[in-house]
């Protein structure tokens, strides 16, 4: 036993040696792509945790005169101000409001479409709705709020539409009317958003054997029932990752969208947390004070993600770690 003990600790040495020569070997050998990923990291290095030492003003009474070092000391001053503020109530409402309407009925969406999209047989038809699908993801909000302004106008065309049909009978100025707001945003984001969020379920659902949806075939399953019990049970892993990420990000409302749709007369409906960060961080010049706001929800989609992914880890046996 001593002496296989000691073999065993004389041959160690050169096994990490061995091993330490194939690291460098393979290392070497992909040397191209292991420097396009330095690269990466780099660029993330510099860009996302440099530049978190900034987030220390959300603790500091910062201007744009004084360094952060010289800024004086404030502590939690910022964040007792946000947690009192009037406007804080609305903010959270329509936040929330519009952040779990989306996962309400966004986040299934893609999954459905992607289901129906993948039961198609004609490979041109179903190129062609992908096409279609895909194509407003590529167009910015600038453009997509430009167009939606245009529809939803007096005198455009949904407007005319729905007076043609009789289902009203004089204009309604959409964007001038905060209770039609949240709709006009759901809506519009399903609209972009649907083809491109498919793509990944598309995915998942092409590494699907053939030979278990062959089985359901000899076993008299329709295509609903493969649907249901063949598909969805293999791209499950999937959507519990997608479903913790859309968790986490439910405090994000789409500044871009929102941004491009929101003026004076709907503001009480379209006043969410990255709006309120925007106008006192950039138009009012209170960095200290939007930072402090911006990192609290930060930490709240933190708490958020650890959540999600523990009781999807535990419902569903899938998480992100």
């Amino acid at each position: 036993m001593e002496r296989k003990i000691a073999a065993g600790a004389s041959e160690l040495p050169s096994d990490r040696e061995g091993r330490s020569r194939r690291w460098w070997r393979r290392l070497l050998q992909q040397r191209h792509l292991q420097t396009m990923a330095l690269l990466g990291v780099a660029w993330m290095f510099i860009f996302n945790y440099i530049p978190m030492y900034g987030i220390i003003i959300a603790f500091k009474e910062y201007n744009i005169v004084d360094s952060i070092a010289n800024s004086p000391w404030v502590g939690l001053d910022h964040f007792r101000e946000f947690l009192q503020d009037d406007e804080l109530g609305g903010v959270i409402r329509n936040t929330l409001g519009i952040s779990f309407i989306k996962l309400l009925i966004g986040f299934p969406l893609p999954i459905v479409f992607a289901l129906f999209l993948n039961e198609l047989r004609s490979v041109r038809f179903k190129k062609t709705v992908q096409t279609i699908s895909y194509l407003p993801h590529f167009l910015s909000w600038v453009i997509l709020g430009g167009i939606l302004a245009t529809w939803l106008a007096d005198v455009g065309i949904i407007n005319n539409i729905l007076m043609a049909l009789g289902l009203i009978s004089e204009p309604i100025s959409y964007l001038a009317e905060p209770k039609y707001f949240w709709g006009i945003v759901i809506t519009s984001d399903i609209w972009k958003e649907l083809g491109w969020s498919a793509i990944i379920y598309l995915a998942a659902m092409a590494s699907v054997s053939p030979e278990q949806y062959e089985a359901a075939t000899m076993d008299g399953a329709g295509r609903f029932q493969k649907m249901f019990y063949v598909t969805l049970p293999n791209i499950r892993p999937t959507i519990a990752i997608l479903f913790i990420l859309a968790v986490s990000g439910v405090l994000n409302s789409n500044f871009d969208q929102i941004l491009v749709l929101r003026n004076s007369l709907n503001e009480s409906a379209s006043n969410v947390i990255d709006i309120y960060v925007y106008q006192t961080g950039i138009q009012q010049g209170r960095f200290s004070y939007s930072t402090a706001v911006g990192l609290l929800k930060s930490v709240i989609a933190l708490v958020l993600l650890l959540v999600a992914n523990g009781v999807t880890k535990k419902l569903n046996n899938t998480s992100l770690f």
